[in-house]
């Protein structure tokens, strides 16, 4: 998997996907321009220490984004897809975008990927969830259809044993 994150505006939110791409071993794809300066504080405190682990890769934008992932399967998260993100299958390489907190993805990006956008149902009461928590969502159910591939699946206590 592929997580993508077109123009995303706040730190704490890429820092929080970052963490998140650490541990399902998912590459996070930045395209320009972000809101923040990668270096800044509020991005390394959410990432906590695993921004270092992190396997990001910046691209100065959408057009850079497609030339250098050449036959990416793209899934374009959206409030304005007719799709479910549990209704579609996911490929183990997929690739998948979600756009800047104040906007989402661009129309005139999202018009000719109609078939691939993708939504997170939810209550008319809000225009969107937050970043961070759509890409957890939406990420765990394409590792789950692609059965949590190397990653750990059970756990042990620190203390005690499972009876």
């Amino acid at each position: 998997m592929h997580i993508v994150l077109h123009q995303p505006e706040i730190p704490a939110n890429t820092g929080n996907i970052g963490r998140t791409c650490v541990a399902t071993d998912t590459p996070l794809h930045l395209i320009e321009p972000l809101g923040f300066r990668l270096d800044e504080k509020a991005i390394k405190r959410s990432g906590m220490d695993y921004w270092e682990h992190l396997d990001v890769r910046n691209y100065i934008n959408y057009e850079d984004f497609i030339n250098r992932n050449p036959g990416a399967k793209i899934w374009y998260a959206t409030t304005k897809a007719h799709k479910c993100y549990t209704e579609v299958s996911f490929g183990p390489d997929d690739y998948i975008m979600f756009g800047k907190e104040s906007a989402g993805i661009p129309e005139e990006i999202l018009v000719d990927h109609e078939e691939t956008c993708i939504r997170i149902p939810m209550g008319p009461k809000i225009r969107s969830l937050n970043l961070s928590n759509s890409v957890a969502i939406v990420l765990y159910e394409a590792l789950r259809q692609n059965g949590f591939c190397g990653m750990e699946t059970e756990g042990e206590l620190h203390r005690l044993k499972w009876k």
